[in-house]
């Protein structure tokens, strides 16, 4: 049985969680997200827990058995706590600035680049060179934080660039120099 699949979710007081038929909704302090899961995963709820059942032993069953639990259990973490994905800028004169609700980043183009938040995610800007992607939802908080390191990827030799907190970036060593030489 999957390890993942079988453990069940509990469900906080504050939290209310609706099942009808494959679609599921919850609703807690920081908003409501929904969700329509495969048809051939049971969701059941018994008093505060949920459980996620397969109909079979079939490979495609208990891969699905593993991931219905976690994109259930990700909603209630997310209408509870919320996720946050901070990120870094590293580079001379790179800079992040909020306005309005947009993102607004100096990257070294000739122009600033601007990001708009979609629903339910917002910007925070700690200081010029640190930010944060917050929202409800785990997989489009993921997303647009993919998409904002997306406008300047780290670079490899001086590790220039807008990255994760945290991310480890891959440096490769510059030029060897010439050694003797033409004559």
């Amino acid at each position: 049985m999957s390890r993942i699949g079988r453990l069940p979710i509990s469900v906080p007081p504050s939290v209310d969680v609706s099942i009808v038929g494959r679609d599921i909704t919850v609703v807690g302090p920081k908003g409501t997200l929904s969700r329509a899961l495969h048809p051939d995963m049971h969701v059941s709820m018994e008093g505060s827990t949920i459980i996620v059942e397969r109909p079979t032993e079939a490979k495609h069953h208990k891969q699905l058995h593993g991931l219905t639990r976690t994109l259930v259990a990700n909603m209630v973490i997310g209408v509870t706590d919320g996720y946050r994905k901070a990120l870094e800028i590293t580079g001379v004169g790179y800079r992040a600035a909020k306005v309005g609700e947009k993102l607004q980043l100096n990257l070294g183009y000739s122009h600033p680049i601007e990001i708009a938040p979609p629903d339910g995610i917002s910007f925070e800007v700690e200081n010029p060179v640190r930010l944060a992607v917050v929202g409800i939802d785990k997989e489009l908080v993921g997303q647009v934080a993919a998409q904002v390191r997306a406008a300047r990827k780290p670079e490899p030799y001086k590790g220039k660039g807008v990255h994760y907190l945290g991310e480890q970036i891959r440096r490769k060593a510059g030029k060897a120099g010439k050694i003797g030489g033409k004559k």
